[in-house]
């Protein structure tokens, strides 16, 4: 196999990315950086920083020009970063020294490069939005239609109380609400221009450096930090945590239906589901197990990227190189999350009937803490615990109903206790929620 999932054929239909595959490749990198040197020399122009007839000629080529990135990887590898290599092959296949000698005017190879990323990332995140976009309405469908449709709720694994399908689909949908909402103070606070020069000084940019930025930034469409932040990797940090909280949650869920999609429970039916190479009768989770491993690389990989934003001095290769090899798979993985979210999410179906049954089963247990609390009304809190708990082990060693049990020893029992539809508390009332805030977004 490929060193990455994200870049193989053979785990292309597995592991897809979408359209944000191509946003990290070599070529969309060169691209990127090529479109920043076209917008500096614009605005460089205008400023009469450079002569404004290169200027044009310049950002003209940024536009025509392709280079090959194997034509730059020698220089790549010698200098330990891309630019000096992309400027030196692009001034020459201008064919016009006297226009190209103004090329990356004053500016440094991290100005470029980092600028070039947040172009990429610009464009991550808008994908991501419309994915997201579809998961929390398809989710909002299943919350409304399901609010009220009761089944067992589980903690450690184990039957709790009832709740309905609608609340759990409700809880990973608020999750994915919180994280469309937070994108636009995401966007404003870190997709930002880079043009600080050499040491972050400016030194080379001219008298109004300032004025330069801001022109690049308005230009290119990001933002103007006002500051320089080479080696403050902020910016990369709080997007790489928005898209690694993406993942976690999706993978959260994939962990739900993985154990409801099981034998023993079957509670929920997966729109596709995989096959087993000698078991017929498998239907295997194949998306809900992706979206696990890829909860587990992101954990990973957001600690493997802590140490990479520890910059020394104005500037640091060893960081700056391990946040390349880190963060495009945090990316790609929050991709991949998406792609297997949205085909679940619109093809996911809950097996009521089943639900219902396992409702019924188990002896009635999992109406214990409603009998709990409709015993402490006639008796201390403490005792109707005790009460309850006696109750239970008499159910589980004689195979009785805890209802049968319960309303021979208090008859005066409340009626419904024991029916799951009536002892949903807010269960209905927050799927319906979400189901409301989702169209509201």
């Amino acid at each position: 196999m490929t060193a990455s999932v994200f870049d193989s054929p053979l785990y292309a239909h597995l592991f897809p990315t979408g359209e944000a595959g191509r946003l990290f490749s070599d070529t969309a990198s060169i691209r990127a950086m090529l479109l920043v040197e076209g917008a500096l020399a614009k605005a460089q122009g205008a400023q009469g920083i450079i002569p404004e007839l290169s200027a044009k000629a310049i950002q003209r080529a940024t536009m025509e020009i392709q280079i090959d990135p194997g034509a730059i990887a020698r220089a790549t590898g010698e200098n330990g970063v891309s630019v000096p290599g992309l400027v030196a092959a692009f001034r020459g296949e201008m064919n016009a020294p006297e226009h190209a000698q103004f090329v990356h005017w004053g500016a440094t190879s991290q100005d470029i490069i980092d600028t070039g990323l947040m172009l990429r990332l610009r464009q991550l995140l808008l994908l991501a939005e419309a994915d997201l976009r579809i998961v929390i309405a398809a989710l909002a469908g299943q919350a409304e239609t399901h609010a009220a449709t009761p089944m067992a709720g589980r903690t450690y694994g184990q039957q709790a109380t009832p709740t309905s399908w609608g609340a759990v689909v409700a809880d990973w949908g608020h999750a994915l609400c919180d994280l469309l909402e937070a994108l636009p103070a995401l966007r404003a606070s870190s997709l930002l221009v880079s043009l600080s020069g050499a040491a972050g000084t400016s030194s080379a940019l001219g008298p109004d450096a300032a004025a330069t930025r801001a022109a690049l930034a308005e230009g290119l469409g990001l933002h103007d930090p006002a500051r320089s932040w080479h080696v403050d990797r902020g910016p990369v940090l709080r997007i790489a945590d928005w898209l690694a909280q993406l993942t976690s949650v999706l993978a959260r869920m994939g962990a739900t239906l993985v154990a409801l999609t099981g034998s023993e429970l079957g509670e929920i039916t997966l729109g596709v589901a995989g096959a087993s190479s000698t078991m017929p009768q498998k239907q295997n989770p194949v998306g809900p197990s992706a979206l696990q491993a890829l909860g587990h690389q992101a954990t990973g990989l957001r600690a493997a990227l802590a140490p990479a934003t520890q910059h020394l001095h104005q500037r640091d290769g060893a960081a700056w190189f391990a946040e390349w090899m880190v963060l495009p798979q945090i990316a790609l993985g929050a991709a991949c999350a998406l792609q297997h979210a949205k085909s679940l999410a619109t093809g996911m179906t809950p097996n009521t009937d089943r639900m219902a049954q396992t409702l019924g089963g188990g002896l009635g247990l999992i109406h214990a803490e409603a009998l709990s609390f409709a015993l402490a009304g006639k008796m201390h809190r403490p005792a109707a615990q005790a009460e309850t708990k006696a109750l239970c082990r008499t159910a589980q060693e004689t195979a009785t109903e805890l209802e049968v049990l319960a309303r021979t020893a208090h008859p005066d029992l409340p009626d419904g206790l024991f029916d799951a539809a009536q002892s949903l508390g807010l269960a209905p009332a927050e799927a319906r929620a979400f189901a409301t805030r989702a169209q509201a977004l």
